[in-house]
């Protein structure tokens, strides 16, 4: 962890390399009113199969007060063939707090078709909902892999920015569409000031490409 007046940086470090399947993780982070509050991971999660076809499920809670400010970047989540993994976050805001929350799934390792990963976000500002959504990749889910969804892309993201001085007035912002390399669409939430950044990509480093010139559209540069 890493300290300076108001800031703090922690970094999560995982006792074990995975989530497997009939695991129960949870997560429970706060930045109080006015505080500065940085979280990352050491290493990729890897969703690994378990002993049982249970899913193992994987709880983030961020909370941020009054005048906070949240960060939460982990490394990548890994499904593995076989994997069997349901995750959540549950974000609630006080109406002047700011969040940067980036969530990057990798579907299956090289050569590797996917596990099952269902996951969801549900953020809510000053106890408004402000965004619920409900992601499902592998089997048995219908369709993942078609066109209309990932397009035989492996790798999928999303970048949620929510920062009360930010200027939302904007169309949604599309990014390399009709490219093999992916591309992101950038659009304003309902109930913010907020962004929602998607992005869907052929391999990590260009997913994380494609969330860095969302968020510096997001922010204006």
């Amino acid at each position: 962890m890493r300290t300076g007046g108001r800031g703090a940086t922690v970094g999560i470090i995982g006792a074990m390399s995975a989530p497997l399947g009939g695991d129960r993780y949870a997560l429970d982070i706060t930045a109080e009113d006015r505080a500065e509050l940085e979280v990352t991971t050491a290493a990729a999660t890897l969703a690994l199969r378990g002993p049982t076809t249970g899913p193992a499920t994987y709880d983030v809670r961020l909370t941020a007060g009054e005048g906070s400010s949240l960060r939460w970047l982990p490394r990548p989540l890994i499904s593995a063939a076989g994997s069997n993994l349901h995750q959540t976050y549950t974000v609630n805001l006080a109406a002047g707090a700011r969040l940067l929350l980036r969530e990057e799934q990798l579907l299956g390792r090289a050569n590797e078709q996917p596990g099952h990963l269902i996951s969801r976000i549900r953020a809510h500002r000053a106890g408004r909902t402000l965004l619920d959504q409900h992601t499902a990749y592998g089997e048995p889910e219908p369709g993942w892999d078609g066109p209309a969804v990932l397009n035989a892309h492996r790798a999928v993201g999303q970048l949620l920015v929510v920062d009360p001085e930010m200027d939302v007035r904007r169309d949604p912002v599309t990014l390399h569409e009709g490219t093999s390399d992916g591309c992101a669409v950038l659009a304003p939430l309902v109930g913010g000031p907020a962004l929602l950044a998607t992005a869907v990509a052929p391999t990590s480093s260009t997913l994380r490409e494609l969330l860095d010139e969302a968020l510096a559209h997001a922010l204006g540069a």
